[in-house]
Protein backbone atom coordinates (compact mmCIF):
# COMPACT_ATOMS: atom_id res chain seq x y z
CA UNK A 1 0.00 0.00 0.00
CA UNK A 2 1.84 3.44 -1.04
CA UNK A 3 1.52 6.36 0.46
CA UNK A 4 -1.91 7.36 -1.47
CA UNK A 5 -4.05 4.69 -0.90
CA UNK A 6 -2.84 4.50 2.68
CA UNK A 7 -4.27 8.38 3.18
CA UNK A 8 -7.53 7.21 1.44
CA UNK A 9 -8.23 4.40 3.47
CA UNK A 10 -7.97 6.37 6.75
CA UNK A 11 -9.89 8.97 5.20
CA UNK A 12 -12.53 6.62 4.74
CA UNK A 13 -12.05 4.75 8.49
CA UNK A 14 -12.37 8.47 10.04
CA UNK A 15 -15.56 8.92 8.36
CA UNK A 16 -17.28 6.09 9.28
CA UNK A 17 -15.61 5.42 12.32
CA UNK A 18 -18.17 5.57 15.61
CA UNK A 19 -17.24 4.92 19.15
CA UNK A 20 -16.94 1.23 19.76
CA UNK A 21 -16.82 -1.44 22.61
CA UNK A 22 -13.34 -2.10 22.22
CA UNK A 23 -11.98 -4.28 25.14
CA UNK A 24 -12.55 -3.38 28.69
CA UNK A 25 -9.48 -2.41 30.68
CA UNK A 26 -8.94 -6.20 32.05
CA UNK A 27 -8.31 -7.73 28.66
CA UNK A 28 -6.23 -4.89 27.45
CA UNK A 29 -3.73 -5.85 30.60
CA UNK A 30 -4.58 -9.61 29.70
CA UNK A 31 -2.01 -11.21 27.45
CA UNK A 32 -2.11 -14.97 26.60
CA UNK A 33 0.44 -17.70 25.53
CA UNK A 34 -2.08 -19.36 23.47
CA UNK A 35 0.35 -21.00 20.67
CA UNK A 36 3.15 -21.55 23.31
CA UNK A 37 6.55 -19.77 23.62
CA UNK A 38 9.09 -20.35 20.60
CA UNK A 39 12.57 -21.95 22.22
CA UNK A 40 14.81 -19.15 20.47
CA UNK A 41 17.88 -19.42 23.13
CA UNK A 42 20.18 -21.11 20.11
CA UNK A 43 19.21 -17.98 18.71
CA UNK A 44 19.68 -15.67 21.62
CA UNK A 45 23.40 -16.84 22.35
CA UNK A 46 24.36 -15.73 18.58
CA UNK A 47 22.92 -12.13 18.03
CA UNK A 48 20.55 -10.24 19.04
CA UNK A 49 16.72 -9.75 18.00
CA UNK A 50 13.12 -8.93 18.79
CA UNK A 51 10.37 -10.54 17.79
CA UNK A 52 7.92 -8.54 15.44
CA UNK A 53 4.93 -8.82 13.65
CA UNK A 54 1.57 -10.64 15.09
CA UNK A 55 3.48 -11.65 18.43
CA UNK A 56 4.70 -8.81 19.73
CA UNK A 57 1.04 -7.00 19.24
CA UNK A 58 0.19 -8.89 22.42
CA UNK A 59 2.53 -6.25 24.55
CA UNK A 60 0.28 -3.78 23.48
CA UNK A 61 -3.19 -4.57 22.43
CA UNK A 62 -5.54 -7.49 22.94
CA UNK A 63 -4.33 -10.87 20.86
CA UNK A 64 -5.00 -11.69 17.84
CA UNK A 65 -4.40 -15.26 15.56
CA UNK A 66 -1.09 -15.50 14.82
CA UNK A 67 1.09 -18.82 14.43
CA UNK A 68 3.89 -17.46 12.49
CA UNK A 69 7.36 -16.12 14.15
CA UNK A 70 8.89 -12.58 12.88
CA UNK A 71 12.37 -11.67 14.33
CA UNK A 72 14.23 -8.82 13.23
CA UNK A 73 17.76 -8.77 13.25
CA UNK A 74 20.48 -6.14 11.81
CA UNK A 75 21.66 -6.01 8.97
CA UNK A 76 25.22 -6.88 10.56
CA UNK A 77 23.87 -10.20 12.18
CA UNK A 78 21.83 -11.27 9.29
CA UNK A 79 24.21 -14.23 8.11
CA UNK A 80 25.26 -15.27 11.70
CA UNK A 81 21.41 -15.58 12.32
CA UNK A 82 21.26 -17.77 9.67
CA UNK A 83 23.96 -20.19 10.79
CA UNK A 84 22.40 -20.37 14.23
CA UNK A 85 18.97 -21.64 12.71
CA UNK A 86 20.39 -23.82 10.02
CA UNK A 87 23.16 -25.55 13.24
CA UNK A 88 19.73 -25.69 14.81
CA UNK A 89 18.11 -27.94 12.09
CA UNK A 90 15.97 -25.67 10.73
CA UNK A 91 15.15 -25.54 6.82
CA UNK A 92 15.64 -22.04 5.03
CA UNK A 93 12.88 -21.74 2.47
CA UNK A 94 13.65 -19.12 0.62
CA UNK A 95 14.60 -14.63 0.49
CA UNK A 96 12.16 -12.54 1.42
CA UNK A 97 11.36 -9.60 -0.62
CA UNK A 98 11.49 -6.95 1.92
CA UNK A 99 15.23 -8.44 3.37
CA UNK A 100 16.09 -11.20 4.90
CA UNK A 101 15.31 -15.12 4.74
CA UNK A 102 11.97 -17.75 5.82
CA UNK A 103 12.91 -20.87 7.45
CA UNK A 104 10.89 -23.91 9.33
CA UNK A 105 11.87 -24.43 12.64
CA UNK A 106 12.39 -28.27 13.69
CA UNK A 107 9.11 -27.65 15.37
CA UNK A 108 6.97 -27.19 12.45
CA UNK A 109 6.83 -23.44 12.86
CA UNK A 110 6.99 -20.81 10.29
CA UNK A 111 9.36 -18.12 11.08
CA UNK A 112 10.80 -14.83 9.28
CA UNK A 113 14.23 -13.84 9.61
CA UNK A 114 14.02 -10.20 9.16
CA UNK A 115 16.12 -7.20 8.27
CA UNK A 116 15.88 -3.39 7.61
CA UNK A 117 18.20 -1.30 6.40
CA UNK A 118 16.72 1.50 8.10
CA UNK A 119 18.63 4.44 10.58
CA UNK A 120 16.21 2.37 13.59
CA UNK A 121 17.50 -0.62 13.30
CA UNK A 122 20.25 -0.98 15.55
CA UNK A 123 18.19 0.86 18.16
CA UNK A 124 14.89 -1.24 17.62
CA UNK A 125 16.87 -4.61 18.28
CA UNK A 126 18.96 -3.19 21.48
CA UNK A 127 16.48 -1.64 23.33
CA UNK A 128 14.22 -4.16 23.37
CA UNK A 129 11.96 -4.89 26.00
CA UNK A 130 11.02 -8.71 27.91
CA UNK A 131 8.16 -9.56 27.70
CA UNK A 132 6.20 -12.13 30.20
CA UNK A 133 7.57 -15.49 28.23
CA UNK A 134 11.21 -14.18 28.77
CA UNK A 135 11.73 -12.65 25.29
CA UNK A 136 12.91 -9.39 23.46
CA UNK A 137 10.34 -7.59 22.13
CA UNK A 138 10.48 -4.10 20.23
CA UNK A 139 9.40 -1.14 22.28
CA UNK A 140 5.95 0.64 21.26
CA UNK A 141 7.45 3.11 19.09
CA UNK A 142 9.78 0.79 16.93
CA UNK A 143 7.40 -1.56 16.62
CA UNK A 144 5.03 0.93 14.97
CA UNK A 145 7.75 2.62 12.55
CA UNK A 146 7.93 -1.11 11.34
CA UNK A 147 4.15 -1.50 10.60
CA UNK A 148 3.75 1.84 8.63
CA UNK A 149 7.20 0.66 6.77
CA UNK A 150 4.92 -1.93 5.95
CA UNK A 151 1.80 -0.19 5.28
CA UNK A 152 -0.45 -3.39 4.95
CA UNK A 153 -4.41 -3.26 6.36
CA UNK A 154 -3.83 -5.49 9.08
CA UNK A 155 -0.21 -3.62 9.64
CA UNK A 156 -2.44 -0.02 9.89
CA UNK A 157 -5.11 -2.34 11.88
CA UNK A 158 -2.47 -3.35 14.36
CA UNK A 159 -1.31 0.38 15.02
CA UNK A 160 -4.58 2.02 15.51
CA UNK A 161 -5.42 -0.70 18.36
CA UNK A 162 -2.29 -0.58 20.12
CA UNK A 163 -2.14 3.44 20.23
CA UNK A 164 -5.76 3.38 21.02
CA UNK A 165 -4.77 1.54 24.11
CA UNK A 166 -1.45 3.01 24.82
CA UNK A 167 -0.93 5.92 27.93
CA UNK A 168 -0.49 10.05 27.07
CA UNK A 169 3.52 9.35 28.17
CA UNK A 170 3.33 6.46 25.10
CA UNK A 171 1.83 8.43 22.43
CA UNK A 172 4.19 11.46 22.92
CA UNK A 173 7.02 8.89 22.78
CA UNK A 174 5.61 7.38 19.90
CA UNK A 175 4.77 10.64 18.15
CA UNK A 176 8.39 12.17 19.10
CA UNK A 177 10.23 8.57 17.60
CA UNK A 178 7.80 9.03 14.36
CA UNK A 179 8.64 12.54 13.88
CA UNK A 180 12.71 12.10 14.29
CA UNK A 181 12.17 8.79 11.52
CA UNK A 182 9.33 9.61 9.04
CA UNK A 183 7.63 12.97 9.74
CA UNK A 184 5.80 12.34 6.59
CA UNK A 185 3.71 10.17 8.38
CA UNK A 186 2.95 12.15 11.29
CA UNK A 187 -0.44 13.06 9.46
CA UNK A 188 -1.50 9.35 9.04
CA UNK A 189 -0.25 8.80 12.83
CA UNK A 190 -2.16 11.07 14.16
CA UNK A 191 -5.61 9.74 12.50
CA UNK A 192 -4.50 6.53 13.45
CA UNK A 193 -4.24 7.62 17.01
CA UNK A 194 -7.61 8.93 16.92
CA UNK A 195 -9.25 6.09 15.72
CA UNK A 196 -7.61 3.89 17.86
CA UNK A 197 -8.71 5.73 21.17
CA UNK A 198 -12.43 6.22 19.09
CA UNK A 199 -12.12 2.46 19.27
CA UNK A 200 -11.72 2.66 23.23
CA UNK A 201 -13.33 5.02 24.40
CA UNK A 202 -16.71 3.77 25.53
CA UNK A 203 -14.79 0.93 27.42
CA UNK A 204 -12.34 2.90 29.20
CA UNK A 205 -15.33 5.06 30.42
CA UNK A 206 -17.44 1.77 31.23
CA UNK A 207 -14.08 0.79 33.06
CA UNK A 208 -13.73 3.83 34.98
CA UNK A 209 -17.52 4.63 35.91
CA UNK A 210 -18.45 0.90 36.79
Amino acid sequence: MNVSERQRFLSIALRRAKPGAGSDGMTLRERTDRYGTPDLDFLEARVAFVIVGGLATRLYMPERMTLDIDILVTPDDLSEAETALQNAGAEKKGPLTIGGSAWRLSDGRLLDLLTLDEPWTDDAVHSAVRGPDGLPYPTLPYLVLMKLSAGRLQDLADISRMLGAADDDTLKNVTQTVRRYQPQDIEDLESMIHLGKLETRESNHETRNP
